[in-house]
């Protein structure tokens, strides 16, 4: 059996995906450009992360690494090597919130907005026409050594079902510091095979946490969103780590997440911050 008939076979055994551009599970393996990068892939299926890049039209104009999140559990389910190289960090290491904590604070706000406004994009879209677009946007982020690069984000979507939710997203981080020194992030959304585009897209900035949180769990949620764990903020609020976890484990309840990591991701995604 070859890849396309596998990924054809996927796809009728899982009923609900309309397109599937790769598949990854915990148990695939991924290999880019002939080379194992250490997920194992079912039924012995290769999927070049490269070709799919070039598939869709992501051009890269510096060094970057690439993640792909899987958008149920919050968690990255792939991130290439290229981490450790330009941001100084080991790719079994990074996590949405080791990210998080690492964009500039003056960015997070920008950040926010810009990825609530693109899930209200795509959300909005007929599901035939998802795999259409990209989006991208610019942000600054911290490396181990201290310094600040600036980060161009461009994201495709990989996966999605029939109502048009999106299963899986790649997402490339390219350091763009040589073409921009300064100046406010900027978001986009690109059209592609002839889907029209926004450039420099004006994103509404009134976002706040949803009523149903109580006032002090916003303020736990603004500092994990933040990266603190739950000694700092229990320092910070002046209170126990143990109310902290209750408080945390109280939020994921109310929002239905897993985990900690999917919880502030559903809070971005949200717009409930």
């Amino acid at each position: 059996m070859n890849t396309t008939d596998i990924s054809k076979n996927k796809q009728v055994q899982e009923g609900k995906l309309k397109q599937k551009f790769v598949v990854l599970t915990e148990n695939d393996l991924l290999v880019v450009n002939g080379e194992n990068k250490g997920i194992k892939l079912s039924e012995n299926l290769e999927f070049e992360i490269q070709a799919h890049i070039k598939q869709r039209n992501v051009f890269q104009v510096g060094d970057f690494y690439c993640v792909v999140l899987d958008n149920h559990s919050g968690k990255f389910i792939y991130v290439s090597e290229h981490t450790e190289e330009i941001l100084g960090v080991k790719p079994e290491d990074v996590t949405i919130k080791v990210l998080l904590r690492r964009i500039h604070p003056e960015d997070l706000s920008h950040f926010m907005n810009y990825t609530h406004a693109i899930a209200a994009f795509f959300k909005n879209l007929p599901a035939e026409k998802i795999a259409k677009y990209k989006s991208r946007f610019d942000y600054r982020v911290q490396k181990s050594n201290g310094q600040y690069m600036r980060i161009l984000q461009q994201d495709i979507v990989l996966e999605h079902d029939d109502d048009g939710d999106i299963l899986k997203s790649l997402s490339s981080h390219i350091d763009v510091s040589h073409l921009k020194g300064s100046g406010k992030p900027l978001l986009s959304i690109i059209g592609i095979a002839g889907e029209p585009s926004y450039i420099d897209i004006d994103v509404e900035q009134k976002y706040s946490i949803s009523s149903f949180l109580s006032k002090r769990e916003k303020q736990v949620v603004n500092l994990l969103i933040n990266g603190k764990v739950s000694k700092e903020i229990a320092e910070e609020l002046s209170l126990s780590v143990y109310t902290i976890e209750s408080y945390r484990k109280d939020m994921l309840k109310k929002t239905g997440a897993i985990t900690t990591c999917e919880l502030v991701a559903k809070v971005i995604r949200e717009g409930w911050i």
